[in-house]
């Protein structure tokens, strides 16, 4: 994934600085860490520490965070430092808002372009997020439902819904951990009702049944979110001194890196 070249950087930072194996590990590492919820939203990330956690040097660190801040998953102040994406309501809302229209297009074009490889693909995450469900592995569930989805995507065929999809799948999958208390047995019912809908070609119903999936997510997720969403976060004051951002108080106790 590219990254640009715009004045919200961290000075020092340049594309071709450091061994692309470097960049992506710390990228990989952080972006796990950030979606399973180890490093929160709002919470402040500090380099030095980072660096020596990943063993990586400072110049792949801020590419890597160059790449999570293109994902959505974190907020670059000049010359100060990085936090977490505060993922709240807002953020949310609009994911959703985005969600109802995408990823029921993806849905009807998977109808009518499904094969055999895809639909195998479709089959295992079903049974992935079921074997999860039965365990009640949330962490599980929440990765093979949002691989569900991104097959989906796939099975579109479109390159420029693919290109607009993709920067939403992380966020996506983010969203998937912090809700994760939905019913994932409803989830698991839904996600079969529209695999059936795609691998029969019915490219209305498909539509029909991903609106209403998604759909149904807006308000209990919006709900959840009220309780995941740390105070309304000021990024520059965030990163204003070394001290991490600190959590809700339901987290306090519970320090982690």
């Amino acid at each position: 994934m590219a990254t640009t070249t715009t004045g919200d950087r961290v000075s020092g930072a340049t594309d071709a600085s450091a061994p692309k194996s470097l960049r992506e590990t710390a990228y990989n590492e952080l972006r796990k860490r950030i979606v399973n919820l180890q490093l929160t939203p709002g919470q402040r990330l500090i380099e030095r520490d980072l660096a020596a956690e990943l063993q990586v040097s400072r110049i792949p660190l801020r590419e890597a965070l160059h790449l999570l801040q293109t994902d959505g998953l974190v907020v670059i102040v000049p010359r100060r430092g990085a936090i977490v994406a505060p993922f709240g309501v807002d953020e949310v809302r609009d994911l959703f808002d985005v969600r109802e229209s995408l990823e029921v297009l993806a849905a009807r074009l998977a109808a009518q372009r499904a094969d055999d490889s895809h639909l195998t693909a479709l089959r295992d995450q079903l049974a992935a997020a079921r074997a999860a469900t039965a365990r009640d592995d949330k962490p599980a569930i929440a990765a093979a439902n949002a691989a569900f989805h991104a097959v989906i995507v796939d099975m579109s065929g479109n390159p420029l819904l693919q290109s607009m999809l993709q920067p939403l799948a992380t966020r996506v999958q983010w969203l998937f951990h912090l809700t994760k208390e939905r019913d994932p047995g409803q989830q698991c019912d839904e996600h079969a009702e529209l695999y059936d809908a795609i691998a029969a070609g019915d490219a209305d119903h498909a539509a029909e049944i991903a609106y209403r999936h998604v759909a149904s997510g807006r308000e209990p997720s919006l709900e959840l979110a009220e309780h995941w969403s740390a105070p309304a976060i000021d990024p520059v004051e965030a990163t204003r001194t070394r001290q991490r951002t600190p959590r809700r108080k339901e987290r306090s106790g519970n320090e982690e890196a």
